[in-house]
């Protein structure tokens, strides 16, 4: 079985700078391929997720310097935080910080508390695909202009002109983009047109497989490979609570409990073959990568158990 394999993260639970790069380090010592972490602005249950929230990319271009290997980014940058053109230069800069190493994972938007206790404007649902269109074609358009030329674009949220499309990504044409969810509609029509993987999270392998098989669809009826551009990398996260016995796999499992406002999910609770298992399956619908979402910063031996246990039985790039 062929894999690759991250780490996907929540800051947002509680996670100071350093709290970070002490695990960022270990997902790189231990041999997985990447280090992702959330861009929110604020917890979602009753915890205040002390000592309080990290901006997504602030934290990557810190990363950068201070990691060697593993690639960084976001799943996924709210389109409702930033600007396009900005960005554009954000993601490219820290790119060059990490020598070629950046993902950007990018979505419409979602989570409306964060939205009013930051008073960041939260349109409604059809506008913010809307916005998440225009952003992902001004970002790839900006990247994509030649040196010494000038991008332009006009839509009905964002006007750009005359842009220098500075500075550019170590990655050509850009750092590969990541659009993933459960939308039926749009977001596989976005996938196809815009991202280089598609991310369905956190779902059971059959939705998993829907999802696959809808964006599949979508980059058909696009011409996707008749335009010559490379396939869809297709990707599952999986929510992970593993341990040597299951006690300790239970421990793990606590937070799971907890009321949240993240739609329902399909964690693997249990034994490192039952994670092995699980991402066999996704590789079985067409997965060639996993993100692993790992919940406690402190739980070290939970990142190195698996490392030891589950990544020797993959032969991919990790």
């Amino acid at each position: 079985m062929s894999m690759r394999v991250s780490v996907f993260t929540e800051p947002n639970r509680g996670a100071s700078y350093d709290t970070q790069l002490r695990f960022a380090r270990l997902v790189e010592a231990c041999g997985y391929e990447g280090f992702l972490r959330a861009d929110h602005y604020q917890s979602m249950g009753a915890d205040p997720g002390l000592p309080g929230p990290t901006d997504a990319w602030l934290t990557l271009a810190a990363l950068a310097r201070e990691t060697e290997r593993i690639r960084l980014g976001t799943l996924v940058t709210s389109a409702t935080f930033r600007l396009p053109g900005p960005l554009a230069v954000m993601v490219a800069q820290v790119d060059q910080m990490s020598g070629g190493r950046v993902d950007l994972g990018i979505g419409a938007g979602w989570y409306e508390r964060e939205h009013i206790s930051y008073g960041i404007p939260f349109p409604p649902v059809g506008e913010r695909f809307d916005r998440l269109a225009e952003q992902l074609e001004v970002i790839t358009g900006l990247w994509r202009t030649p040196s010494g030329e000038t991008y332009s674009f006009t839509g009905d949220h964002y006007r750009l002109v005359d842009a220098p499309a500075l500075p550019k990504p170590v990655q050509v044409p850009g750092p590969p983009i990541i659009v993933g969810g459960r939308g039926p509609k749009r977001t596989p029509e976005l996938a196809a047109r815009y991202a280089d993987e598609f991310n369905m999270p956190f779902k059971s392998v059959a939705d998993t497989a829907e999802a696959f098989d809808r964006v599949r669809e979508a980059c058909e009826r696009s011409g996707r490979a008749e335009s010559g551009r490379d396939p869809l990398v297709l990707s599952a996260g999986i929510v992970v609570a593993i341990g040597r016995t299951d006690a300790e796999a239970q421990r793990r499992a606590a937070p799971l409990h907890e009321k949240s406002a993240l739609p329902p999910e399909d964690p693997v609770v249990g034994s490192p073959a039952q994670l092995a298992q699980r991402i066999g399956e996704f590789a079985a619908i067409g997965a060639t990568r996993v993100h692993l979402r790992l919940i406690d910063f402190a739980d070290l031996d939970h990142l190195e158990l698996i490392a030891a246990e589950v990544l020797p039985q993959l032969d991919g790039e990790r």
